[in-house]
């Protein structure tokens, strides 16, 4: 109400400011400029004849010509007010009176917030700071949740949040208040299988792989779910079937995908290292040659390979790589025998002997 009452007041203020000058009646402004000129002229001829600097008879005939003047211009008629100009005052007044409130409701409404509580002055010189710590930020944001728990958006910001600072059994609510509230999403149920099993120290429950599956069914293609997914079965025991899964990510993987050295750490840990044909950048480089181009550049590494893996047969990843890139191109028989040399070179060292196994059996290939 205080705020409409001082809009009245300014609205007030501007219209009088308007309709001042349109009441002032217009003054008869040359018979009163005339007098005051010929009033002028009298005193200043009664000085110079005190002056001496005139003689009386001149003086005399100055004063009558100028009384003269004064005459003739005291008897002229003052033209009245020209019609138009009263017509303009009107239209003026009326606009001021009735177009500028209108004309400020017609701004304000759209534009202004008439419906917005007040806001106290503290509040609004309150900035967030950018240097406090996170804590204090989660705190405000938790503060304004406890006043709006609808705030879909406040939750799907804070969860993560709350993830990264361990706060497990806080970020699983605050993923199913993100879910509740801004709809059902596989990032959304994969981030919260991955706050479930956080919760439970690291373990995969039924409960997260729930989740996780949820997170596929809405996308097939989501890593974490399928990650997630591979984990639960190495803890669960099979960790051909994580293998299988990890590799099948890592074969689709961009070569630029941040989460590649995750999968190829994993396989390891499962006994069956990451085993690509090629590197990368020899994928990248291939990408916009021709077809007969490109497999002959990919034959020429393969043989180079195949020839350095003679002369050193110490490295299980290497004979790896050489068996896969010869079931992509097809030769299975050069692929098995690749698999027998591979065998006889690290044959001596039992270690190498069962990663290779392994890694041949997630390949497709009998360990």
């Amino acid at each position: 109400m205080n705020l409409w009452f001082v809009f009245a007041l300014m609205t007030a203020a501007a219209i009088f400011a308007v309709l001042l000058p349109l009441g002032l009646g217009s003054r008869a402004q040359t018979g009163g400029n005339e007098a005051l000129v010929y009033k002028d002229q009298f005193a200043e001829i009664d000085r110079d004849a005190a002056a001496g600097l005139i003689g009386a008879s001149e003086a005399e005939a100055a004063r009558v010509e100028i009384g003269r003047r004064l005459l003739a211009a005291a008897d002229r008629p003052v033209p009245p007010p020209l019609q138009s100009s009263v017509t303009f005052r009107r239209v003026a007044a009326g606009i001021a009176l009735v177009g500028l409130p209108l004309l400020a409701l017609a701004v304000y409404l759209p534009l202004g917030s008439p419906r917005l509580p007040d806001f106290p002055l503290a509040e609004r010189t309150r900035a967030p700071d950018a240097t406090q710590p996170l804590e204090n930020l989660v705190a405000q944001v938790e503060q304004h949740l406890e006043k709006d728990p609808n705030d879909g958006r406040g939750w799907s910001v804070l969860a993560p949040v709350l993830l990264r600072l361990g706060r497990y059994d806080d970020a699983v609510r605050a993923f199913r208040n993100a879910i509740t509230y801004s709809g059902d999403s596989a990032p959304r149920r994969a981030d919260l299988g991955e706050a479930i099993a956080a919760a439970a120290g690291g373990v995969v429950t039924s409960e997260a792989r729930a989740e996780f599956e949820r997170a596929l069914a809405l996308d097939a293609g989501d890593v974490k779910a399928k990650y997630f997914v591979g984990l639960a079965a190495e803890q669960d025991g099979r960790k051909a079937d994580a293998a299988a899964i990890w590799r099948t990510m890592l074969e689709k993987a961009p070569p630029n995908a941040p989460w590649r050295p995750l999968l190829q750490d994993s396989l390891v840990r499962v006994g069956a290292p990451a085993a690509p044909a090629l590197s990368d950048q020899t994928m990248a480089a291939a990408k916009d040659m021709k077809s007969d181009d490109r497999d002959a550049m990919i034959r020429g590494m393969v043989e180079r390979l195949a020839t350095r893996l003679k002369q050193n047969g110490d490295d299980v990843d290497g004979w790896l790589r050489l068996v896969r890139a010869y079931l992509v191109m097809g030769d299975r028989d050069k692929a098995r025998s690749a698999q027998t040399d591979a065998r006889q070179a690290v044959g001596g060292d039992a270690e190498r002997l069962k990663q290779l196994n392994e890694g041949l059996k997630s390949l497709g290939l009998d360990g």
